[in-house]
């Protein structure tokens, strides 16, 4: 059965859609059955997976409105080595229509139940803000992925994601757990950004993934070629570091389910 997966932060400009793309693409290239359902209207995971969002007849908004299935809207990014649900501007519409729905809170958690025993991971790129598409991501997932920037700000963004986590968990759902929180455009010649990782160390301690993803170029172009960094340069410091959150995170899921026997 798959591990759920949310990436969410509140705060735009962390790398939420850069991870997304990185690890799904990380985590495909160590075997693992992997699907990324874009959740963003902005589309941009779709496209960073190689997939038009300009040229798609369906997306994940015929999911969630119109009652297609996910195993009917796959698309197999094939040069990013996993499975996409795309998006594009039309998501924009479904914040607006969900209202009409009893069930609004759960059309996606209840679309992924067809699949969940097809795939290892299944992340959920979330957008930016806090909205009914969010409220559908989260209620979905088994965890939350929270990639931030190691910045003054970022600690109050973290403050409020948090409560929102929690405001799920009392409500939709229980299970919701934080899955990791993910250092982006890491520098560690920055005193600040060494100051707040050792903060984030001391109040989350394992929560914190040992891996921090460095500022690095060739992550930032990527996306214009519609491929994950490792496609792109599997050289650089950032395909290297999403390489090494990957190894992380299946070494965490094969504790996790040893725990569970």
């Amino acid at each position: 059965m798959a591990r759920v997966i949310a990436i969410a932060n509140q705060k735009g400009g962390v790398g939420k859609t850069t991870t997304a793309i990185n690890i799904c693409a990380s985590l495909g290239a160590a075997s693992q059955k992997v699907l990324l359902i874009d959740m963003d209207p902005q589309g941009n995971a779709t496209m960073g997976a190689g997939v038009d969002k300009n040229d798609l007849e369906e997306s994940v908004y015929d999911i969630l409105l119109d009652g297609k299935t996910i195993s009917e809207m796959v698309i197999d990014a094939e040069q990013a080595g996993f499975d996409v649900i795309p998006s594009n501007g039309e998501l924009t519409a479904a914040e607006v229509h969900l209202l009409d729905f009893d069930d609004r809170e759960y059309r996606l958690a209840k679309a992924i139940e067809e699949i969940v025993d097809d795939y290892d991971f299944i992340f959920i790129d979330c957008p930016p803000s806090l909205n009914m598409l969010s409220l559908n991501s989260l209620t979905a997932a088994d965890s939350v992925l929270i990639p931030m920037q190691c910045e003054y700000y970022a600690l109050e963004g973290l403050t409020a994601l948090i409560g929102t986590i929690e405001q799920i968990k009392e409500t939709v759902n229980p299970e919701l757990e934080i899955e990791g929180l993910l250092r982006t455009m890491f520098d560690g010649r920055n005193r600040l950004a060494i100051d707040v990782s050792l903060e984030l160390e001391k109040h989350f301690g394992e929560q914190v993934f040992r891996t921090a993803i460095p500022r690095n170029v060739r992550l930032a172009e990527a996306p214009s070629y519609g491929l994950p960094v490792m496609y792109h340069d599997i050289n650089s410091s950032g395909a290297q570091a999403y390489l090494k959150l990957a190894d992380e995170m299946i070494s965490r899921e094969e504790a996790r389910k040893q725990a569970s026997l």
